[in-house]
């Protein structure tokens, strides 16, 4: 086995002719390696801080931007259920009060019926009563005109000129008589 300080000796000299070969100086790959990492530094500290902290601010508004707009289409939807509720409530309230009106519209309706038929009775009635007293009357002028009459044709028959006390008579008999029959 071979011993490891030959090894790595062994292994540097092959690396120098390596890096001979294709011009490789350490000194400038070392400096190269610095400039890099600064270069990496500033780059990282300068340009891709600020933009990821952009990104970052972005993703943020547009998470807060989608949770906003999930808020608000949860809300329309709540917003949408309440106005189909209020409109199916003051439809039914609608249709209560419209079957309300039509209630008291016939209560009414049955009501002024009624009266106008109370009215009409009472009217009848009146009319009853004024037709019977008329007809009352008019045979009660009826008897007193048969009765005058008969006194004239009673008088003629006899020939005879009555005096006022038996005419009266006559009269009233006559007239007892057409009122008993």
């Amino acid at each position: 086995m071979l011993e490891f300080p030959l090894l790595v000796a062994d292994l540097g000299e092959k690396l120098g002719e390596v890096t001979d070969q294709f011009g490789i100086k350490w000194s400038l790959l070392i400096a190269q390696a610095i400039n890099f990492l600064i270069v990496l530094y500033v780059l990282h500290r300068f340009a891709l801080k600020p933009v990821l902290a952009t990104l970052d601010k972005r993703q943020a508004e547009i998470k807060a931007g989608l949770d906003y707009a999930e808020e608000m289409k949860q809300k329309l939807a709540e917003s949408e259920e309440k106005q189909k509720q209020m409109l199916n409530d003051a439809s039914r309230q609608a249709k209560q009060t419209i079957e309300e009106a039509r209630q008291a519209a016939k209560e009414y309706l049955d009501k002024q019926t009624r009266e106008a038929n109370e009215k009409a009775a009472g009217m009848i009635t009146r009319a009853e009563e004024s037709i019977e007293m008329e007809r009352r009357r008019m045979l009660s002028e009826v008897r007193e005109e048969i009765s005058r009459l008969v006194l004239l044709t009673s008088s003629r028959v006899l020939k005879k000129e009555l005096s006022e006390d038996e005419r009266n008579r006559f009269l009233n008999a006559a007239t007892e008589d057409l009122r008993n029959n």
